[in-house]
């Protein structure tokens, strides 16, 4: 009897010990190793000291999380999105972040703002910073700050460029989290000012000498033209035309609540008058110049100079033929850019694990390794300071010190073109470019059109 009892005792064990084994297999093969839930805690297996027994804690639930974000510029920024959150979901097994490649900011604003009103809620985004307004007109968009409980997590969120938060807070509340942020910079070809009798070290640096550069610059040989400056005036033209705004001593288009404009100003006319002038001499090419051809003409040698975002250096580093150079933009009455690019969001209507979550993912993208090796591979400002006392950002800047202009350049930063209703407010002004442009009205008309528009489309949210 006592062998029976003594059998089936070691039989008992045999399948508890077999047990346990097959599940630290499994969760080996699943995750490499010891797997953690939400918080960072070990769940799969803990050891019991009180009495050296083994316990199973319930793993947290798999997590598919969806990201929308846009495309601007060269040089494969979605790829490297690709790879990161690959990389994210290796280092974290039980979250997957999917990126939905939307097209152009405007196509990615319309698309999320499509899913909200679908019920079909993404958990997070990349969207324009400026889309701010718009996202909270729909109360859209969760309150970063309430997600920062830790003296840790206030100071990650303290710790980006201010000039980059002028377009990410709403008063004292953090809505949105920078990452591929930018200023405009100008490109210039060192060859051809050399050929041109310029010096190759010395970029404009006030209006006065970038419409004269720009004359000696532009050449004609048969049918081709090369032009001495191109500035895309579709696309974002907007923001171009707030670089002439700007750097008459600070001056923009939109008050910091997104409730007015003043496209009609007469530093607004000033300034557009300028950059019309550049096409009037010949120095532009005259129309539309468009965004997404302004790098290919400066990379192929068709312009000497042209404004665009530093988001495109690395494509334009890896792709001209000649030597080239890049400086802060000339000014008028002072230095000036608006900041630009895309902010972090997390939407509302998703659960607080989802949230939270996501929450998780935006700390660990923005980690200052992370922030400066995305700087390095496209060309945006890193958006943390702290970004370039990396070891890899100190190395390529010694290398490459033009990835410092853009980032240099935030002293004279000033928050983009941001309104409630972006997307109709933006087009009045961007109409009223195109209008001069095309030679279709004259300046002071055109603006004071699109004032009316604006103030029609803004009233309400007074």
């Amino acid at each position: 009897m006592k062998k029976r009892i003594f059998a089936l005792l070691l039989s008992v064990l045999c399948l508890l010990t077999m047990a346990g084994c097959g599940d630290a297999k499994n969760v080996s093969q699943a995750s490499g190793g010891a797997s953690t839930n939400s918080t960072g805690t070990p769940s799969s297996v803990v050891q019991s000291a009180e009495n050296n027994t083994v316990n199973t804690e319930s793993e947290a639930e798999p997590l598919e999380l969806t990201m929308y974000f846009p495309v601007s510029v060269g040089g494969g920024p979605d790829a490297l999105i690709d790879a990161l959150c690959t990389q994210y979901h290796e280092e974290n097994p039980n979250v997957t972040v999917t990126p939905i490649y939307a097209g152009s900011y405007a196509d990615t604003r319309t698309k999320v703002q499509a899913a909200i009103k679908g019920g079909n809620i993404p958990d997070m985004a990349i969207m324009f910073s400026i889309d701010l307004y718009s996202l909270l007109a729909m109360d859209a968009i969760a309150d970063i700050n309430s997600f920062c409980t830790t003296p840790e997590d206030q100071e990650w969120l303290n710790g980006f460029y201010e000039g980059f938060m002028m377009n990410s807070r709403d008063g004292d509340i953090t809505y949105g989290i920078p990452w591929q942020r930018s200023t405009i910079v100008l490109y210039y070809n060192k060859e051809a000012f050399a050929e041109a009798g310029l010096d190759p070290e010395k970029a404009p640096s006030t209006w006065e000498e970038l419409s004269d550069y720009a004359k000696k610059l532009t050449k004609t040989e048969g049918d081709a033209t090369r032009y001495g400056i191109e500035i895309p005036s579709d696309g974002y033209a907007y923001w171009m035309l707030q670089t002439f705004c700007v750097q008459q001593n600070g001056f923009n288009l939109m008050n910091s609540t997104g409730t007015e404009t003043y496209y009609n100003d007469e530093r607004t006319a000033k300034g557009l008058s300028f950059w019309k002038s550049l096409a009037e001499d010949g120095s532009m090419p005259s129309g539309i110049v468009s965004w997404a051809t302004t790098p290919s003409d400066f990379i192929e040698g068709k312009t000497a100079m042209m404004y665009h975002t530093t988001g495109n250096l690395t494509n334009v580093k890896n792709s001209v033929d000649f030597d080239f150079g890049v400086a802060i933009l000339p000014s008028c009455d002072s230095f000036g850019s608006p900041t630009g690019g895309g902010n972090f969001y997390i939407f509302k209507g998703i659960s607080e694990e989802r949230q939270k979550a996501a929450f998780e993912f935006i700390k660990w993208m923005t980690d200052d390794e992370r922030v400066a090796q995305w700087s390095i591979d496209t060309g945006y400002v890193a958006t943390r300071p702290t970004a370039y006392e990396t070891e890899r950002m100190k190395a390529y800047a010694e290398d490459f010190p033009y990835c410092l202009v853009a980032r240099d350049q935030l002293e004279y930063g000033y928050a983009e073109l941001s309104t409630y209703n972006q997307a109709e407010v933006q087009k009045a002004i961007d109409d009223a470019i195109s209008y001069v442009m095309t030679d279709q009205m004259e300046v002071g008309p055109a603006l004071e059109e699109a004032q009316q528009t604006a103030e029609s489309i803004l009233k309400e949210y007074r």
